[in-house]
């Protein structure tokens, strides 16, 4: 039942017409519709405001359309997947858009549609009259295959964000991750524990170690020909910050700290699902931050896979070391794009909110199509520099590099800095310091864990790869 809802209306079922509306052209489609609509209009008081919604019925008492308020021009500007706004407010049935959106805009609103229908049910008991199952058929004119595929994948990262730590640490990480990998034909090695450090994982080994939930690191590989893709995902199931610990108040979404991971397995997942021709490898540091007598300590000095030496002056600055083990080895197969996606820094929700994630890369021609991306697909960005004159606050002295400058500017940047360090110049490499939630509903956004910059991403590649890497799903 609650997959169903991440899909579309049966072609060949009944309809309702759903009518989108904007305010200044309210007056000009009354005049269109038969006198009963009108009059039913004027005395509900409907003015066609953003995310407005009502039932006409027709002489019988049945729903006969739907209208839904796109509000002014203003309204429309500051709202994306407006359409998704629509769902939760309508009554069960089948519904076809009957006009109000351009003919580009339909993959959007239709994939808000579709994502509006999400909600985290694991521990809650619903009855089927509570499931929104108001269904929309996919408009005429769009990849109707594709958008599930998008949304599906969205729906993955979001129940993955959503469990609790209890429920999702490494060990549930790489659960989810092999049954993904099974869907698809794909194959996963697993590195565990002590492992790591036999196999040269040191810095990956030194987070996890201090949790009786054993430190992994996971490695799928699925594809046979074509460009190498490298999905690296920071995958700290919880954060307590380690021995520098989080005050209570830091600590609350913790469960999101493995945001990144989540991302970039719905990436994968779409990458699959669409049968791209390529060869994917989607790499995952799964551990947690916990606190123990083994746990690493404040100015330990560490030696990470590349060889360079890192000075641990903040416990709580782990994610970039995962990273960096998970980078190192990326690169040592020369990938054709390298991308790395992590709840990495409050700086950077400082510097631009939890709805615009930074991302940083220095080719110029990824960097274009990030933003293209990001703007067709509704997947908004904002470019962020390497700011070479930073480099400095990164080398501590006693060691190469030091994975928290203190200070506190330019938090975002400096990790940003950090993790290149590990990455072999010349590479097409961009990493995304993502916020992973939503902190209030909107629409085709309830509030919780939150998909960011994946479907950019999408987007990006084949303008960067070249479009033939795209396959048919």
């Amino acid at each position: 039942m609650r997959q169903s809802l991440a899909t579309f209306a049966p072609a060949d079922a009944p309809s309702v017409p759903l009518h989108a509306i904007s305010a200044d052209g309210l007056a000009t489609w009354l005049d269109q519709q038969p006198e009963r609509v009108r009059t039913w209009l004027n005395a509900t008081g409907f003015s066609a405001a953003a995310g407005e919604t009502l039932c006409v019925p027709d002489v019988a008492g049945e729903v006969s359309m739907a209208v839904f308020g796109l509000g002014g021009a203003k309204a429309r500007a500051r709202r994306r997947m407006a359409l998704g706004a629509a769902r939760k407010k309508l009554p069960r049935g089948s519904y076809h858009l009957a006009g109000g959106f351009d003919v580009e805009e339909l993959p959007e609103q239709a994939l808000g549609w579709l994502l509006a229908g999400y909600s985290f049910d694991r521990f809650r008991h619903r009855s089927a009259d509570e499931l929104p199952l108001a269904m929309l058929k996919a408009p005429a004119g769009i990849d109707a295959g594709r958008v599930s595929i998008l949304a599906a994948a969205e729906w993955l990262t979001r129940d993955l964000i959503n469990t609790p730590a209890s429920q999702m640490g490494p060990e549930e990480l790489e659960t989810t991750l092999l049954a993904l990998a099974e869907e698809f034909g794909a194959h996963v090695s697993v590195t565990y524990g002590d492992d790591l450090l036999q196999e040269n994982f040191p810095l990956i080994h030194a987070v996890g170690r201090a949790s009786d939930r054993i430190p992994r690191l996971l490695d799928l590989r699925w594809g046979d020909s074509g460009p190498r893709i490298t999905l690296v995902g920071k995958g700290v199931c919880f954060d307590t910050g380690g021995l520098d610990i989080k005050p209570a108040a830091s600590m609350g979404l913790m469960k999101k700290d493995m945001g990144g991971a989540a991302t970039v397995m719905g990436l994968a997942m779409m990458i699959m699902a669409l049968g791209w021709k390529v060869r994917l490898r989607l790499l995952i540091p799964a551990v947690e931050n916990a606190i123990s007598g083994s746990a690493m300590r404040p100015g330990d000095v560490l030696t990470a896979r590349n060889g360079l030496t890192v000075e641990v002056n903040n416990t709580d600055a782990e994610g970039r070391l995962v990273l960096a083990d998970a980078l190192a080895l990326a690169c040592e197969e020369s990938p054709d794009a390298l991308i790395c996606m992590a709840t990495l820094t409050g700086a950077a929700r400082v510097a631009l909110g939890p709805d615009l994630p930074p991302f940083y890369t220095d080719d110029e021609d990824l960097a274009l199509a990030l933003s293209d991306g990001a703007a067709v697909e509704a997947d908004p960005l904002w470019r962020m520099p390497f700011h070479a004159p930073y480099e400095s606050l990164i080398e501590p002295g006693i060691a190469d590099l030091d994975n928290a400058p203190g200070g506190g500017m330019a938090g975002s940047i400096t990790a940003a800095l950090f993790l290149r360090r590990f990455v072999t110049p010349g590479t097409r490499f961009a990493h995304f310091d993502i916020y992973g939630w939503q902190p209030k509903d909107e629409p085709g956004r309830p509030k919780g864990g939150q998909g960011q910059a994946a479907r950019a991403v999408l987007w990006a590649l084949p303008e960067v790869l070249g479009p033939g890497i795209e396959g048919g799903a």
